[in-house]
């Protein structure tokens, strides 16, 4: 690619980003709802500014989920996440058993191949990790007991689901499922286990050394290098970054390590998400595309309900969990890029699949905004049964931090 035309799809990018983005928070809607829609504008239905096949493209924007996952693993605690780990696990095996088995159900009734409804069903498994977070944040709720579990098990969905595509790839049988499933969660303990162990011992060599910028360059290749090796191990690149992200929240310098990789993860996260809305071609999708799209939507949104009110656990809003459990976002999207690529989906069915996508994001503000109204703060506090901290100061705390997760701060 030219670097004239490159620059000129950055810049689309960007603008599409941030004007759609905007519009989508001033109506009360997630950032990436917007950014889907700005690269319907910008991409192959619109004014083709960005070409989302183009390799510089896409691997900027798996950069950007890369470093997303990573932000959101500094902002997750890790002990309140063990603390539900339980119930974090059975929202997940439940909700990816559920969705899984529909959307394979909706393909073979609507007459696909077998591979073809397998893949369809492992696209519904995985919440996204970003949304949910953001929308959490937005209303303040992102320490709840109930968000703590959604986290965890929007982490071992996601695990569960690249082993389900990796499974279907492989076409091995129990023995290679056993493999992968050991290989995917035996990476996300041994990174924590070492990572706990190697991350304050380099964080304090760098301090000792007086490196410029020294842990925020450090702190970057950490979040890479875990990436890489969850690849080379099978596993998502995003469950290394996340696993990163989880690592140095628990340093000393968590904190100022979340400040300072705020900016560059919100120059890259856009390009995925516009770049993904500039791969839909709705002038080349028939009606019936798009109402496979609401009925996968359907089958998201009731699998994942279903899932949480099975949670354990006394004083939990299940309501909640099923509700924040909804979206379907990176993952998703990651999925249906590689079947489209692979030739296993039609461009019809990756649409059906993004559509699929925009209904969940859509109704999660909607649905869990009207729920947790109907909270009073003090039902809040007995319901999520942890020692929560008072929030700290905007300047440089964890409150500050979460209201500028993934998007602009909230507004006063």
């Amino acid at each position: 690619m030219p670097i004239a035309n490159f620059l000129l799809a950055l810049i689309a990018i960007f603008v599409a980003a941030k004007l759609f983005g905007e519009l989508a928070e001033r109506i009360g809607q997630p950032a990436v709802l917007g950014e889907l829609i700005g690269g319907l504008v910008v991409g192959v239905s619109g004014l083709k500014l960005v070409d989302p096949s183009n390799d510089t493209i896409h691997l900027l924007a798996q950069l950007g989920i890369v470093l997303l996952l990573f932000l959101i693993g500094l902002q997750t605690d890790l002990a309140q996440l063990m603390r539900v780990g339980a119930s974090a696990v059975v929202v997940a095996v439940a909700g990816v058993a559920m969705t899984f088995a529909g959307g394979y159900a909706l393909g073979m009734l609507l007459g696909f191949p077998t591979m073809v409804s397998l893949f369809l069903g492992a696209s519904l498994t995985a919440t996204s990790v970003g949304i949910t977070a953001r929308v959490l944040s937005d209303l303040g709720h992102l320490r709840d007991r109930e968000a703590q579990v959604i986290l965890g098990a929007a982490v071992v969905d996601d695990i569960l689901g690249v082993t389900l595509l990796t499974l279907m790839g492989s076409g091995g049988g129990l023995a290679t499922i056993a493999r992968t499933t050991a290989i995917a969660f035996g990476f996300v303990i041994l990174a924590i286990v070492l990572g706990s162990i190697l991350a304050p011992v380099l964080i304090r060599a760098i301090e000792r050394i007086q490196l410029a910028r020294g842990i925020y360059f450090v702190s970057l290749v950490f979040a890479l290098t875990l990436a890489y090796l969850a690849q080379r191990a099978g596993t998502a690149i995003i469950i290394g970054s996340f696993a990163a992200g989880l690592v140095l929240a628990r340093t000393e310098k968590g904190k100022e390590i979340e400040r300072q990789v705020h900016d560059i993860v919100h120059f890259f996260v856009p390009i995925f998400f516009v770049a993904v809305g500039a791969a839909i071609d709705i002038r080349a999708v028939s009606l019936p595309f798009f109402a496979i799209g609401f009925a996968l939507a359907l089958v998201a949104v009731g699998g994942k309900i279903g899932a949480g009110w099975l949670a354990p656990g006394r004083g939990l809003r299940r309501g909640v969990i099923g509700v924040g459990m909804i979206p379907r976002g990176e993952v998703s999207l990651i999925f249906a890029q590689i079947g489209l690529a692979s030739g296993l989906l039609s461009q019809g069915l990756f649409t059906a699949i993004t559509v699929m996508v925009i209904v969940t994001a859509f109704l999660t503000p909607l649905l869990l905004r009207r729920m947790l109204q109907q909270s009073t703060p003090e039902e809040s506090l007995v319901a999520c049964d942890v020692v929560m901290e008072p929030p700290m100061e905007d300047e440089g705390g964890a409150t500050a931090a979460a209201r500028e997760s993934y998007g602009t701060p909230a507004r006063p």
